[in-house]
């Protein structure tokens, strides 16, 4: 069906993801199982990502989930496409600071998959850069990882910012980083400047607008 994702019902016996009731010989109750069909369903489709609906509620879980969904949207565009060797390269360097939020390590073992991707054939190149990029996703971005990536991108304002810019950029970072704004704030001012500088690098990286702006998953504190 070419899914994306798929959201599991909770507590459900056969579409449970986990912490489903399993009755012991006494018949009682210990949350320890998984429904049957997701069972199934996860073993056959592993790279997929997959949600409980009761755990949608926390904003982080459903930032990562509904990201991993647009993400494998993109890579299959770029898995489909006709010039898959150079499609990949380009891939690689635009999501380059999404993965780093999440996995450094991964994101380093990808960058070195794509530099010997003609010592493989197409099907194993793809094959094994879609299950790093997949458990990459898989691992939560935190308030720390995000700081290193803003960070990162303040670099290359360096020579454009004013003393006074620089400092309001670094409050808001801080401020973030202590939980009393959300990953929105900074980024709407990196974008800003991103807009005004024409920075032609961040321009693409995909970090800057993973997920549609009207879903507001980065609203969160």
């Amino acid at each position: 069906e070419n899914l994306c994702g798929f959201i599991f019902k909770s507590d459900s016996p056969s579409s449970g993801m986990e912490r489903v009731k399993v009755y012991d010989e006494k018949g009682m109750p210990a949350k320890t199982g998984v429904g049957i069909f997701a069972r199934i369903f996860m073993e056959h489709f592993p790279l997929l990502p997959v949600e409980d609906e009761g755990r949608l509620h926390d904003a982080g879980l459903r930032e990562n989930f509904i990201e991993r969904i647009f993400t494998l949207q993109r890579w299959r565009e770029i898995r489909n496409g006709k010039t898959v060797r150079g499609a990949l390269v380009d891939f690689h360097a635009r999501h380059k600071l999404l993965l780093l939020s999440h996995s450094t390590k991964l994101y380093q073992a990808m960058g070195k998959l794509v530099a010997a991707q003609k010592s493989l054939s197409i099907q194993d190149l793809l094959q094994q850069y879609e299950l790093l990029l997949m458990e990459a996703l898989k691992l939560k971005t935190t308030p720390k990882k995000n700081v290193n990536v803003l960070q990162h991108m303040m670099g290359y304002f360096r020579q454009q910012l004013s003393a006074d810019e620089k400092k309001e950029l670094l409050d808001i970072i801080d401020h973030y980083q202590k939980g009393f704004l959300p990953l929105i704030v900074p980024l709407t001012l990196i974008n800003h400047y991103v807009r005004k500088f024409d920075q032609p690098y961040l321009k693409q990286q995909v970090y800057l607008n993973p997920h549609p702006l009207e879903l507001q998953l980065r609203n969160h504190v």
